[in-house]
């Protein structure tokens, strides 16, 4: 347990380093609050880039706090996806590539540990910035339209932060399984793309996958009601999660030995 530790403490050093405990929480919270300002300002920001043709009469419904807040989830499943693949590509395929993985690995140092422990910082770093870039949405939707149930609010994010580690976790096996952080990154946003396809073209088949889980998150906002099929839905992210986490230590395991 104390090895696990010093190496998570080692990530959440490197972490800082680099950072990504500054640039990540500050991306997110500027995608989060996005949404809200230009939504409430748009009438100013079409006059201020002088406005409409003469005669020409736009009407424009003013959307709902819930509608605000979606759009806002909306930018995190493609800018924030983005983000989290660009910064945590190199992960292990940057230490496999320096060298530095194998230096650790020398030492007595299980595999399990050295995955988990990179997973496990990431994670912290992903979630962290996913609630105060959430946070920073609701808040500004709140005050610039009305203020949406924190309960609900809070259950969304819950749903949503678990497609999210999915998605983390698919990072970690490709930065694993990867030696280049750039071909890492690539096959994770081609997976992440193509399992989202899935979802939208066979959604009614696949109402359990964990592709749903920001459609459901949407859902439970406008409705105030948990999902029917949120809870099998949850329940795979969870199992793929474990699973690929898993196959992850295996196959790093071999690829190392082999080398």
């Amino acid at each position: 347990m104390n090895q696990w530790i010093t190496l998570l403490n080692k990530e959440f050093l490197e972490m800082a380093r680099n950072y990504k405990w500054i640039w990540v929480p500050l991306t997110f919270i500027l995608l989060g609050v996005m949404d809200p300002l230009t939504t409430y300002y748009m009438p100013q920001i079409i006059d201020s880039v002088g406005g409409l043709p003469e005669g020409a009469v736009i009407d424009i419904p003013e959307p709902s706090a819930k509608e605000v807040f979606i759009m806002s989830l909306g930018e995190y499943q493609t800018i924030g996806i983005l983000i989290i693949v660009l910064s945590m590509m190199g992960t292990i395929a940057g230490e496999r590539k320096s060298g530095v993985a194998q230096l650790i690995l020398v030492k007595p140092v299980s595999y399990i540990s050295y995955i988990t422990s990179k997973w496990t910082a990431a994670l912290t770093l992903v979630v962290i910035s996913l609630f105060l870039g959430f946070l920073a949405s609701w808040y500004y939707t709140g005050v610039l339209f009305e203020f949406i149930p924190f309960g609900s609010f809070m259950a969304a994010f819950g749903l949503y932060a678990l497609w999210i580690a999915l998605v983390l976790t698919l990072v970690v096996f490709t930065s694993a399984t990867l030696k280049h952080p750039g071909a890492a990154g690539m096959v994770t946003l081609v997976t992440v793309f193509v399992f989202n396809m899935l979802g939208s073209y066979f959604s009614h088949l696949l109402e359990w996958s964990p592709t749903k889980l920001l459609p459901y998150a949407s859902e439970m906002l406008v409705s105030d009601k948990w999902p029917e099929h949120a809870w099998p839905a949850t329940g795979m992210a969870s199992i793929l999660i474990i699973l690929v986490l898993a196959l992850t230590v295996i196959i790093f395991k071999r690829k190392e030995l082999a080398d």
